[in-house]
């Protein structure tokens, strides 16, 4: 069987994940790993018996290597991904692809510019319920959208914030539990629901010692009229994640990985238009909805991307709806910041001066120590 050969550049955290992931899966091979740590580099590619490095240029540029996965903190996913496109090789990203819109801008220019294949590692829009979701949304099951909303509630411990220099500062992270807990379920926002075409917002450090945001909500406003409504958070527990789009031919409303589907055969509005009854409801019916078997979790994302070289098979999560979710997150911190309503597309201009002096104001940590590269198992496996 062909094979397509991954190397990972930021083997830290989660691109240890995805090594292991890799010795999974048919379709592909790991051969080579590269971490600018060198001590972690070593490790890494000892522990896979693959050569190591601490320059992402010598491994993209490794003939044994045919596409690339990017695992390092967000600043780096666009000058690393770009380098490689340029050189002809296919790029995951982890999520988000970028800090800001316009280093989103470059990458996705990038790939249509070599025309290589680029995608985002948002590995939950491969879970069963929410390819289901979509089936539904992109059949037209709920007509036109008049309502969105988001609850993504989840919890983080100040010993998660401080195991490492870059976390939850401006100058390593560019924020906070928006662009770092929050992004899956961002995309898949706007994934099923669009983007809106303003925001206002409202974000806030409540209990850790950080510099960026832990919670932020946003009112949304759609350019058919639709309103919508975001809530996210490091603060709670136990874990809520809620979505509901209310549309004039149906409701969808996934609660967890539960999943729950209500037909509107006549329609809000024109049952509102057309009946003489003043109290009675348009008549709703819940429709069970199949829940396909399938693969998920990052092992699909990295496969996907694998039949995609070798087979032509489509991208489950193309690099450029990447952009989406950097659309919601630099609107959402700019108004937070403001005060102020902020349109979608984002300024570009306005927010890099923005993150820019974000980026002044951060601080080393005080509490030191060498960062934990820990592999998160707990979350989107």
């Amino acid at each position: 069987m062909a094979r397509v050969r991954y190397g990972i550049v930021g083997t830290g955290g989660m691109g240890t994940g995805h090594a292991r992931s890799i010795q999974k899966i048919d379709e592909c091979v790991l051969t080579a790993v590269c971490d600018i740590v060198p001590e972690v580099a070593k490790s890494v590619g000892e522990e896979f018996g693959v050569p190591y490095c601490t320059d992402y240029h010598e491994l993209i540029d490794r003939d044994d290597v045919d596409a690339v996965i990017v695992a390092t903190p967000h600043y780096f996913h666009p000058e690393i991904s770009i380098y490689a496109m340029e050189k002809g090789k296919p790029v995951i990203s982890e999520k988000p692809i970028a800090v800001t819109v316009s280093a989103a801008d470059a990458m996705v220019e990038a790939a249509k510019r070599t025309g290589t294949p680029f995608a985002v590692m948002y590995q939950t829009r491969t879970f069963p319920v929410w390819r289901a979701a979509w089936k539904l949304v992109s059949k037209g099951a709920l007509g036109e959208i008049y309502r969105t909303m988001m609850v993504y509630a989840t919890f983080r411990s100040q010993a998660y914030y401080d195991s490492a220099g870059w976390r939850a500062t401006w100058s390593g992270e560019g924020g906070g539990v928006l662009i770092n807990q929050a992004p899956h379920s961002l995309d898949r926002f706007a994934w099923l629901g669009g983007l809106p075409n303003k925001v206002v917002a409202y974000t806030a450090t409540k209990n850790h010692d950080i510099e960026v945001e832990d919670v932020a909500s946003a009112m949304l406003e759609y350019p058919n009229g639709a309103v919508g409504y975001i809530y996210c958070s490091t603060t709670e527990a136990p874990t809520s994640e809620i979505m509901e789009f209310a549309g004039e031919r149906g409701k969808l409303q996934i609660i967890g990985d539960q999943l729950r589907f209500w037909e509107l055969p006549e329609g809000v509005k024109a049952f509102s238009d057309t009946s003489p009854d003043m109290w009675q409801h348009p008549p709703a019916k819940e429709v069970e909805v199949e829940i396909p078997e399938c693969e998920s979790g990052h092992a699909a994302i990295i496969r996907n991307m694998a039949r995609h070289i070798l087979y032509g098979e489509e991208l489950l999560t193309p690099g450029v709806e990447g952009l989406n979710s950097v659309e919601l997150i630099n609107a959402i911190i700019l108004s937070g910041a403001t005060g102020e309503p902020v349109e979608i597309p984002v300024d570009r201009a306005r927010y890099d001066a923005f993150i820019e002096e974000k980026k002044k104001t951060s601080r080393p940590k005080k509490k030191g120590g060498p960062d934990k590269r820990i592999t998160d198992t707990v979350h989107h496996l």
